[in-house]
């Protein structure tokens, strides 16, 4: 059963990581999908080719979501391409981690920008076009860190709860024209980022979450379906941690 057949999805910073799983278990589920990258062109026009062989429409738009004329040009071309948006799902974002008393300002705005700035100029970007349909659902990537805050990731947390608390104020703003707002935060997500770790640290994290292991970009993409789907209709301004029972 094909839980988003027809449906349009835009995805940004999808080339890699947990925005590639989530663009790829969207396709399988019969959804056209729309994604963002920075500077990967080959990764990108390799999953481009990828997504197309499942039998869905995919295209990917070399795009930087902190950008707001990037976005509204963005969302344009994406109506123009697919005719529809019919799911957002807010997943660029960086990370400048650091000490408080050693973190720049620069780091700090960067981070902003990238993280918590991208979703509302996207967001900002796919309303119009929604409220037009009468229906739609914006899915945005926080943290656990955005939940419960992390030493050494100021910047980060408060970008990842910034997020949360635009989340909410949207599901309240466009409730009563059917379109849903609601928050992912995932745990320990096993990507190629922390592929680059030490294979003892990352068995250390591991141990410690109830769950025994780390997340894969499949399980966070699962909860992306759910929400993206008419199955969760009920649900908006709601924050679902994909954590493994972390923060439990």
């Amino acid at each position: 059963m094909k839980l988003l057949e027809g449906k349009t999805a835009i995805i940004t910073g999808a080339s890699r990581g947990i925005g590639k799983g989530i663009a790829q278990v969207f396709a399988a589920h019969g959804a056209n999908v729309a994604f963002t990258y920075s500077s990967s062109v080959e990764a990108a026009n390799e999953l481009e080719k990828e997504l197309n062989e499942l039998g869905v429409k995919a295209k990917g738009y070399q795009s930087n979501a902190a950008d707001f004329q990037q976005a509204q040009d963005l969302a344009a071309d994406v109506l123009k391409e697919f005719g529809s948006i019919d799911v957002l799902i807010n997943n660029a974002g960086i990370t400048k981690d650091n000490l408080l008393m050693r973190i720049s300002e620069e780091d700090f705005d960067k981070v902003i920008e990238v993280n918590l700035k991208s979703v509302f100029n996207m967001t900002k970007a796919v309303q119009r076009a929604m409220l037009k349909q009468r229906k739609g659902s914006i899915i945005n990537m926080s943290s656990v860190v955005g939940v419960k805050g992390n030493a050494g990731q100021t910047n980060y947390a408060a970008s990842k709860a910034g997020i949360i608390g635009f989340s909410k104020s949207v599901a309240l703003e466009l409730g009563s024209r059917n379109i849903r707002s609601n928050v992912i935060a995932p745990g320990f997500i096993e990507t190629e980022m922390t592929g680059k770790l030490a294979e003892d640290v990352v068995q250390s994290w591991r141990d410690a979450i109830p769950l025994k292991r780390g997340g894969t970009p499949e399980d966070v993409a699962n909860v992306c379906v759910f929400l993206a789907s008419d199955m969760s209709a009920y649900v908006t301004g709601q924050v679902l941690n994909v954590d493994g029972g972390m923060l439990t």
